[in-house]
């Protein structure tokens, strides 16, 4: 039996995320049924996480076991054969066998894009939050700062999920201004749900002069949900690499 790594990109606008759901279309199950077409066998597919609805990814990891023969280097033109447009394998590998997408990841990178500006961007939509409101850069930056490190992240995950722990290492938080464009850059050794989306509402939140420095920190130390503030949308959000 051997263990297929595949590098995997996608527009996550009309799925309901990476996990299979039923009578709703989702990354797993789609790239799913393409590699079962391509090694006429059934497998199944685990991928380093969960996106959900209407996220990106640059570069989503996830790997398969078969017993095909078929040369590791074929297996993108192979099933990118019988995917639609907006979703497409960059890349496959043979890795060891106790090599998994989810349990093997040390950290993860996900960018989070805002258009900052009065007119909404009409060709870039759905891969970009807008917000027309005046932000003051500097002291986003000073938040992003109190909130890297090992923390509790607990005000900012959905009340929804038990985590057995919501500690976290938030190794990078960076906040790139480009013109009307604004990339949050996280990188940490695993994220709570919509704590990415959370995080930079709340700094968004911070920009705009709804809340201070010290509101940010007492919604840390809160380790409350119900305080952690605005989860912005889904469509600004791309996973850009896991690494092991």
């Amino acid at each position: 039996m051997r263990n297929i790594k595949l590098l995997i990109e996608y527009d996550g606008t009309y799925y309901a995320g990476w996990q299979k759901q039923r009578n709703q279309a989702t990354i797993q199950e789609t790239v799913n049924t393409a590699i079962e077409k391509v090694v006429r066998e059934k497998i199944f597919l685990y991928g380093s996480g969960r996106t959900d609805a209407g996220v990106h990814a640059k570069c989503q990891v996830a790997n398969f076991k078969t017993t095909s023969q078929i040369i590791s280097s074929k297996f993108p033109s192979a099933i990118n054969t019988y995917l639609p447009k907006d979703i497409v394998i960059n890349g496959a590998e043979e890795v060891t066998d106790d090599f998994h997408s989810r349990y093997s990841a040390k950290w993860k990178v996900y960018r989070y894009t805002i258009f900052n500006s009065r007119i909404r961007t009409a060709l870039n939509r759905n891969f970009c939050y807008s917000c027309r409101f005046r932000l003051d850069h500097n002291i986003m930056k000073e938040g992003a700062n109190i909130l890297t490190g090992v923390h509790d992240f607990a005000s900012f995950k959905t009340g929804d999920l038990k985590e057995k722990s919501s500690v976290r290492e938030l190794k990078r938080l960076e906040i790139i201004h480009e013109k009307k464009y604004i990339y949050f850059t996280l990188e940490a050794n695993g994220f709570l749900r919509y704590m990415v989306r959370r995080i930079v509402g709340v700094l968004l939140s911070l920009g705009r002069g709804k809340i201070s420095i010290n509101e940010l920190k007492e919604i840390l130390e809160a380790k409350n949900p119900k305080l952690g503030g605005q989860t912005v949308p889904a469509n600004g959000l791309c996973l850009l690499e896991v690494k092991y």
